[in-house]
């Protein structure tokens, strides 16, 4: 669900002389010719530059400063590999099978450090729990005790002291995940408010490269039970002050995660407080509003030009005429739309006579599963075969599948379903 933005602009910005470089290898029968590099603004990814491959290898260069994560995405195949930077050189090599990424060896020093280490915590929250609980059926003088406590230990132990000065990205990260988020066993007791609140406030700019933003946030509004999301968030806000980036950027979080979590009343009173600022607004907030604004009720629906369309010749949303259309976004894989579009499909030919279109979007990525389930569906079908990383996805604002629009004749949104049944109702069907 990530924007695309135009490169021209982007690049024509780049320096020449890069802080860094990222280098990926892929064998030579990998057919994608193009690759997308992204870096990390809270939870939304941010387009860097576009380049193509150079004897199966692309070489992608950074002009700025930057410590955090960064992803690199093949459209063609739909692959994504997710590293690090710590403002120095990354060099990942990649196994191909199939056309899709099998497996990724970190070839810097800092990635296979974070790697390594993320392994490790994988293990230790999973199978340290379980380890303990077998323990207690095997004596420690037999070969498979023994084995099992030299394992525990091994688990239960640190996994190597990060230097902050070496590598500073690595340690930021492992001392607030341990911290705010780590369910290990041995982790200390959950951050208060106030705790989560100063870590917020003091905290430097890798905060919102870290990916740990919108788990954090999350946490903060679930912890100590908490009972009054507004006077929480309010407060949270006010020591941020909203009208500087970080309060901006964790505002916008915040509008997200209600829309995620259908906590309308609060995404309500937020979103208001957000176009009623009257500071200057950052990219990431402008952001959210414009997708935001582009789905209220009476707006005109943005127009979506079709890749690859089925049971239709249009070329686009609006050039579909009809008195009404319901836009649904929906995927294969997705167990709710198993079970509600089977229920519009029941009622498409009366939809059909009253000259209402149904247009499907799906957020699929195998092709195979997305050919097989529209065969049953008559309305008009398209997919960008990117998953979440379709490009409607944020120009929809759509946070869940499915997800129903219903549009007037002029493509102004005239209701937002939350359920086949509701959609059904509008048009006295049920």
């Amino acid at each position: 669900m990530k924007k695309i933005y135009t490169l021209s602009a982007v690049l024509a910005a780049f320096a020449l002389q890069a802080q860094f470089t990222v280098t990926i290898q892929t064998p030579s029968d990998f057919k994608d010719q193009d690759a997308i590099l992204y870096t990390l603004n809270g939870s939304k990814d941010i387009i860097v530059t576009k380049e193509q491959s150079k004897n199966s290898t692309w070489t992608f260069k950074y002009p700025n400063h930057y410590m955090g994560m960064m992803k690199v995405y093949f459209p063609g195949s739909n692959n994504t590999v997710s590293f690090i930077s710590e403002n120095k050189n990354v060099s990942i090599k990649l196994d191909i099978q199939n056309s899709k990424v099998k497996d990724v060896t970190y070839l810097d020093e800092a990635n296979n450090l974070m790697s390594k280490q993320q392994e490790g915590s994988q293990k230790k929250e999973l199978i340290l729990p379980a380890l303990a609980q077998i323990k207690e059926y095997y004596k420690d003088n037999t070969d498979f005790g023994k084995a099992l406590k030299t394992e525990i230990e091994r688990l239960s132990g640190t996994s190597g002291s990060i230097d902050a000065a070496q590598h500073p990205f690595i340690a930021y990260y492992n001392t607030n995940y341990s911290k705010f988020l780590s369910n290990s066993p041995d982790s200390a007791k959950k951050a208060d408010q106030e705790e989560i609140i100063n870590f917020l406030d003091k905290s430097g700019d890798m905060l919102e490269s870290s990916s740990l933003l919108r788990p954090v946030l999350v946490a903060y509004l679930n912890s100590g039970g908490n009972t009054n999301v507004t006077a929480s968030v309010d407060k949270l806000l006010d020591r941020l002050k909203v009208e500087t980036p970080r309060g901006q950027t964790v505002l916008s979080e915040l509008i997200d995660i209600f829309d995620v979590y259908q906590m309308d009343e609060y995404k309500s009173k937020y979103l208001s407080l957000a176009k009623n600022l009257k500071c200057t607004i950052t990219d990431r907030l402008a952001s959210t509003l414009k997708s935001n604004a582009n789905i209220e009720m009476g707006a005109v629906f943005p127009n979506y030009k079709f890749q690859s369309p089925v049971n239709t010749t249009a070329k686009s949303l609006h050039d579909i005429k009809a008195d009404k259309k319901v836009v649904v976004f929906w995927s294969s894989t997705c167990s709710h739309c198993e079970s509600e579009l089977p229920k519009l499909l029941e009622k498409y030919n009366d939809l059909k006579s009253k000259n209402i279109q149904i247009i499907g979007l799906s957020l699929d990525v195998d092709k195979n599963s997305y050919t097989q389930k529209i065969a049953a569906f008559p309305w008009v079908n398209d997919s960008e075969l990117r998953g979440w990383n379709s490009s409607y996805t944020d120009l929809y604002n759509i946070h869940a599948t499915p997800t129903y629009f219903i549009l007037d004749a002029n493509n102004k949104i005239i209701s937002k379903p939350d359920h086949v049944g509701d959609v059904l109702e509008y048009f006295k069907l049920k």
